[in-house]
């Protein structure tokens, strides 16, 4: 792996030799001593940058004592160096892929676009359950930790972060869980549209056809590296940081932004749904 600007799967690489160095408990910088490198070599690779080859990566997993398994994973993440990274999670549960939590753990700015639910991080538990309650993927036994997964999620809604929120009207109307968790629900987005760090804006369905229709995604910008694309379907999960295609989706924004109401109409179109429900 060349010595590169750090990409999603370079950090899953770097994530991993990460865990498996802190499980020794030596430093980076004795670690480095031990296997005669430059600790800036160590640092490159745990920030998902590359620079050492697949002898030395198999010699720095040996000397940490990593399992086979896991030695076998970290060494397809190193040879995977394409843009488009899939993800097809065990479980088949895309939203509670390591990878994702990592990326929106890292991520000081978000920007998501939801079609059919209201988006991930905006969602109450109950609701949550009621979604993974139907999902084919997620079998009865994981169905607890799936939710808890997911919910917990909603922790990086802080105010050191950016959020905004694109939400077609249509998302507002679909009943999730019965009229109990609908009404919570929609109070919920209504709470935490007045965070000055949330923005929460509604496509109305007016306006009929838009730019959004291809589906949701997310768009995730880093303070150190370069935007990234999420977008999932039911068995795997892609994520993208090539230029030409982050910019496409950075259009589709811009079209739905252009379209989109602004945050006080978006919260009285909440609000009068709210006060219609029974």
């Amino acid at each position: 792996m060349p010595k590169r600007s750090s990409s999603v799967v370079g950090r899953e690489f770097g994530n991993g030799v990460r865990a498996a160095v802190e499980r020794t408990g030596l430093t980076q910088r004795r670690l480095a001593e031990l296997l005669g490198w430059q600790e800036a070599k160590i640092s490159d690779l745990l920030a998902g940058k590359g620079g050492v080859t697949e002898s030395e990566v198999r010699e720095l997993l040996a000397y940490c004592r990593t399992p086979l398994g896991e030695r076998e994973e970290l060494l397809t993440l190193f040879h995977d160096s394409g843009n488009v990274y899939l993800h097809v999670p065990d479980d088949g549960v895309p939203d509670q892929v390591r990878t994702l939590i990592n990326q929106e753990q890292e991520a000081d700015e978000i920007t998501c676009w939801s079609m059919i639910l209201v988006p991930g991080l905006l969602q109450i538990r109950e609701y949550i359950e009621a979604v993974t309650a139907k999902a084919r993927t997620v079998s009865p036994e994981n169905r607890a930790a799936t939710v808890a997964a997911r919910a917990a999620r909603a922790e990086i809604l802080e105010y050191s972060r950016a959020f905004t929120f694109y939400v077609h009207e249509q998302a507002l109307w679909l009943p999730v869980g019965g009229s109990e968790v609908w009404r919570e629900q929609l109070a919920h987005l209504l709470r935490l549209s007045v965070r000055k760090y949330i923005s929460i804006r509604i496509v109305p369905r007016s306006i009929g056809m838009h730019a959004g229709v291809s589906g949701d995604f997310r768009l995730m910008r880093f303070p150190k590296y370069p935007p990234v694309v999420y977008v999932e379907s039911v068995k795997c999960c892609l994520f993208f940081d090539d230029k030409d295609t982050v910019e496409t989706y950075e259009n589709i924004l811009k079209d739905l932004a252009a379209v989109a109401l602004d945050e006080e109409q978006s919260r009285a179109v909440i609000n009068s749904i709210l006060e219609g429900l029974p």
